[in-house]
C-alpha cells in the first residue's frame, strides 16, 4: 500500500489548537505481509480520568474538536482524538480502493483497544466518526460504558440516503479539484474565517493526499448487498439491545443526519429516560459551529 505522510510544517499556527500529537502504528489488516500505518491522536487530560473518544468524520480531522477537548479536560476527563487514517497527520493511502469500511474500524480499534487499552470509555461520533464508533461499540461492548451520537448514523443500505448526501457525494466524485476546507465550511451555520479554512485544508497539499475524502462517501452502504451492509445489521442487533447510556445530541440545521435522531432515540434502549439536546444554530459539523455547546453537553452526561 502506497501512503503519503503530509508535511509537519503544513501544520504550523493552527488556530486554537496547541496539542502535541502523539503516534502509533497499527497493522494493516489486509497486508499479509505485516505492515503497519501510522496514526496520529491528541491525548489530553489526566491520566486517571474517565475516557472520551472523539471521533471526526469526513473530510476533517482532531482539529475538529479544538473547542471540545478544553471542556472536558477542565472537567478531569481523559480525551483522546484520533485523526483518522487519511486524514490529519494520520498516513494518508492513496488510492481510494486501499479504503474500506471494514478497514477503517480496524484501525481504530487497533488504536483505541490494542495500543492505548481505552477502557469505560465515552464515545463521541460524529459523521463518520459515529459510523467506526458505534461499530466498535457493538463488535466490543464491554469497552463502552455511555454513548454521544452527534449527527450520525449507521446505514445499512436498505433504505435510501437523502438527496443531499447523494449531492454531496456525486461533488466529491467528479471534483477535479477537491475543495476540503470548503466542504467543511458548507456543513457550517455559523461562517468561518479562512484562517479556519486553512487548518482544514492543512493535512491535504494534494490531490494524491486527498484519496482518504474522496473515497469515504463511496464506502457508506447504499444498497442492500453492501460490503458492509451485514455488518452494520449486526451491530445494530446489538445496539437495539444496549442498554447503558446513548445520548443523541444532533443540531438543528444538518439535512443530511437529521432525520436519523429520532431513529436512534427509538431503536436504541439506552436513549430510554435522557434529555437528549438539539444544539441551536449549528449545521453538520456542530463541533465547529458549536463546540463549547458540545462540550459541555457531553461534560454533563459522563458526569450525570
Amino acid at each position: 500500500m502506497q501512503t503519503f505522510r503530509t508535511p509537519e510544517d503544513r501544520f504550523a499556527d493552527l488556530p486554537d489548537f496547541t496539542w502535541e500529537p502523539a503516534y502509533a502504528d497499527v497493522p494493516d489488516p489486509d497486508d499479509t505481509d505485516g505492515g503497519t500505518l501510522r496514526i496520529a491522536y491528541v491525548e489530553a487530560g489526566p491520566a486517571d480520568g474517565p475516557v472520551a473518544l472523539l471521533l471526526h468524520g469526513e473530510p476533517s480531522w482532531s482539529f475538529l474538536y479544538r473547542h471540545v477537548i478544553p471542556v472536558l479536560t477542565d472537567a478531569g476527563i481523559r480525551v483522546v482524538a484520533p485523526d483518522l487514517v487519511g486524514f490529519g497527520r494520520s498516513d494518508k493511502p492513496t488510492r481510494p480502493e486501499d479504503h474500506s469500511f471494514a478497514r477503517h474500524v480496524a484501525w481504530t480499534r487497533a488504536l483505541a483497544f490494542d495500543h492505548l487499552d481505552l477502557r469505560d470509555v465515552t464515545l463521541v461520533g460524529q459523521d463518520w466518526g459515529g459510523l467506526i464508533g458505534l461499530r466498535l461499540v457493538a463488535e466490543h461492548p464491554d469497552r463502552f460504558a455511555r454513548v454521544v451520537a452527534a449527527n450520525t448514523g449507521l446505514p445499512t443500505g436498505d433504505f435510501d440516503m437523502p438527496e443531499i448526501w447523494w449531492q454531496f457525494r456525486r461533488a466529491v466524485e467528479t471534483a477535479e479539484v477537491l475543495d476540503v476546507g470548503r466542504l467543511v465550511a458548507s456543513g457550517c451555520a455559523r461562517g468561518m474565517s479562512d484562517e479556519v479554512r486553512a487548518a482544514y485544508d492543512a493535512p491535504f497539499p494534494d490531490e494524491e493526499s486527498k484519496a482518504g475524502p474522496r473515497a469515504m462517501p463511496t464506502l457508506v452502504p447504499t444498497h442492500p448487498d453492501d460490503p458492509a451492509s451485514d455488518a452494520n445489521r449486526a451491530a445494530w442487533e446489538v445496539l437495539s439491545a444496549w442498554d447503558r447510556p446513548f445520548l443523541v445530541a444532533f443540531s438543528d440545521s444538518d439535512p443530511i443526519t437529521g432525520a436519523m435522531a429520532p431513529i436512534l432515540r427509538k431503536l436504541v434502549p439506552g436513549t430510554a429516560g435522557l434529555d437528549h439536546p438539539t444544539i441551536a444554530g449549528a449545521g453538520h459539523f456542530l463541533q465547529e459551529d458549536a463546540g463549547t455547546e458540545l462540550g459541555r453537553v457531553v461534560r454533563d452526561f459522563m458526569a450525570g
